[in-house]
């Protein structure tokens, strides 16, 4: 096939049915693509998605059929984008309400987010289909963020309480390998460690108390499953205490469920209204060591409260030395939309604020364990902060 034809095709796939007098017809699997993508793009026309012929019945086999269709023609990525259009433009979230549309879904972040804002209206016979999407995903994103947070955290962690005498339970294996490598014995293919680093009893009392305080606002699903996940690996680690607690006009402290990510957001209620000055007064209130604090507010900072309590109590946790930290998102969806007015008066309080990458997350809270100037870690990521 010559590259003029093989422009052509392409062409013929962008444009789509109105391009086939200019740009010719398709056969084989790119006339089968060519239909995958008018069903969605065109949706009105032959076999579109949204003609639903036989009824107004809540099974859509046709859609099931596009679900499998896509995968089979499209990379991950690119399924992922089409589910998330078919959701926005043809209003199938009814779609995720069957467990044989889940099962043929691309699990991704967004399709969870779309899950947990349909949880208290999903049947009793999709639940299970349901937690099970979730947890594949969950999963999938623990493999992947859990490693670089426990070793960005514990790189940060007062390390005060070593001794070179450990217990065997006491060894900090990563950096006795690390101080041991000139010990490494090619013929048995190990290390020989002389020294052995560890941590004494005492570094068994957490170091740092870290509080996730998340908006369970629809606009911030996103930021809710990561931080759920990010919460789980926190409280996996002895020398941090970790709590977590979500809000809308309520207020739930989920710290008792960290065990499982999966608990945890089938325990959040997307949607409902925002008091951001009851949450931080909650964790306000459950503080105990306020210089060995760190509290995370997650939230795009559109204020259902009283505006003037939530800087009152700011100003207060700053002056008694909690590190005070604004995420205006925790997730990979771009800036975020926010209150910039608010930010900005959080940011003059000492409180910074701006939106982070999961990637960028365990830097972020490697840096705050280590009392560095948050703000100027942020700037040097490029990540755009308030009052800098």
């Amino acid at each position: 096939m010559s590259d003029h034809t093989t422009r052509l095709r392409r062409w013929r796939l962008v444009l789509g049915g109105e391009a086939q007098a200019s740009c010719g017809a398709l056969d084989g699997p790119l006339a089968e693509m060519d239909q995958a993508l008018a069903a969605l793009y065109e949706p009105e026309g032959p076999g579109g998605l949204a003609r639903r012929p036989g009824g107004r019945g809540g099974s859509n086999p046709q859609v099931a059929r596009w679900l499998g269709d896509i995968r089979k023609y499209f990379p991950g990525s690119v399924v992922q984008v089409m589910q998330r259009d078919a959701l926005e433009r043809l209003k199938l979230r009814d779609m995720l309400l069957q467990p044989e549309m889940l099962n043929t879904l691309q699990p991704d972040v967004h399709l969870v987010a779309s899950l947990l804002a349909l949880a208290s209206v999903i049947p009793a016979g999709t639940k299970e289909t349901a937690r099970r999407v979730v947890r594949q995903v969950v999963e999938a994103l623990m493999q992947r963020l859990e490693e670089p947070m426990r070793s960005a955290v514990s790189g940060a962690l007062d390390r005060s309480q070593r001794n070179r005498r450990p217990r065997h339970a006491e060894i900090d294996w990563h950096r006795t390998i690390r101080a041991n490598l000139r010990h490494w014995q090619p013929e048995y293919r190990t290390v020989v460690p002389q020294t052995l680093l560890g941590y004494g009893r005492k570094a068994r009392r957490p170091q740092r108390e870290v509080m996730l305080c998340i908006d369970q606002s629809g606009s911030m699903a996103h930021s809710v499953v990561y931080s759920s996940i990010f919460g789980a690996v926190l409280a996996s680690l002895p020398a941090v205490a970790t709590k977590l607690v979500v809000f809308d006009t309520a207020v739930v402290d989920l710290s008792e469920q960290l065990d499982d990510p999966v608990d945890v957001l089938f325990g959040v209620q997307l949607g409902g209204g925002t008091d951001i000055n009851g949450a931080v007064g909650y964790c306000q209130s459950i503080i105990r060591e306020p210089r060995n604090t760190i509290l995370v507010l997650i939230s795009d900072l559109y204020e259902g409260g009283v505006e003037e309590g939530l800087l009152r109590r700011a100003a207060e946790l700053v002056e008694a030395g909690v590190q005070f930290i604004t995420l205006l998102a925790l997730s990979d969806e771009g800036a975020p939309a926010y209150d910039r007015g608010l930010a900005a008066k959080l940011a003059a309080l000492g409180v910074p604020s701006f939106a982070c990458t999961p990637d960028a997350f365990p830097g972020l809270m490697a840096a705050a364990i280590r009392r560095d100037d948050v703000a100027a870690w942020a700037a040097s990521q490029g990540l755009v902060t308030q009052g800098t």
